[in-house]
């Protein structure tokens, strides 16, 4: 297993009066695609959006790439080489597809050959390239929110339950999408419940539960013990081919 690019410590968060985290410890190895399971409420969302400073942790350490980013603001965090896709996308609806992604480009004008590559996985974001981004599909707004990540080379992404409602030809562009950023040594953390993509795409595998990481192991381990799974997520992969 190669170093890890991204450490959690002791890591708790609160909202408000709640305690969601409360202790994650979880290492992300450099280079490959980490994937973050558990059941609802367990505390993925929360824990991605605590690595990327838009809740701050109330305990513990988060390092990344040789730094502690624990206390930093969320733009510095960004500056620093990650790119978070929340659930939700948040992508600017009044703002057209090429506007959402020249926001996202922080060193200035598009890539022309970036564009095209990304345009490679999601043709539809050329075809509706000047096309306020709300008008578009719940799939094609996905699209741009991926295509806001990676539309300048990141070190880390971070991505929350990117296949939710996506048709499948959609999903398959995807995977093709991270095997790529994989190859090109870019670090990627996955929140996702399609067990069938995550087994295909995943190197490593944690499991949260109660706002902890109750497991971590290889992605094939976990993908071929069907006890296992039934012990930590209370169902069977096999049943998501």
């Amino acid at each position: 297993m190669s170093e890890a690019i991204l450490t959690l410590a002791g890591v708790h968060t609160h909202i408000g009066e709640y305690h969601i985290l409360q202790g994650v410890d979880m290492q992300v190895p450099r280079g490959g695609l980490s994937v973050l399971l558990g059941r609802n409420g367990a505390g993925k969302t929360t824990t991605l959006r605590t690595i990327m400073g838009l809740w701050k942790a109330s305990q513990g350490k988060i390092h990344f790439d040789g730094r502690d980013i624990t206390a930093m603001a969320t733009p510095d965090i960004a500056q620093l080489g990650i790119a978070y896709v929340p659930e939700s996308m948040a992508i600017f609806s009044d703002l057209t597809v090429k506007e959402n992604l020249l926001l996202a480009a922080r060193n200035g004008p598009l890539d022309s050959s970036r564009v095209e590559w990304i345009c490679g996985f999601f043709p539809a974001l050329k075809k509706f390239w000047n096309y306020p981004a709300g008008n578009l599909s719940g799939g094609q707004k996905q699209m741009v929110a991926i295509a806001r990540a990676i539309v300048e080379p990141r070190k880390l992404i971070l991505v929350d339950e990117p296949t939710k409602g996506l048709a499948p030809a959609i999903i398959l562009s995807l995977m093709a999408a991270f095997n790529e950023l994989k190859a090109s040594d870019t670090t990627i953390l996955l929140v996702e419940q399609n067990f069938n993509f995550v087994r295909k795409l995943g190197d490593t595998v944690a499991v949260m539960d109660d706002g902890r990481v109750v497991h971590t192991g290889s992605m094939q381990a976990l993908a071929e013990d069907n006890d296992l799974q039934q012990h930590l997520l209370g169902l069977s992969l096999a049943a998501h081919q």
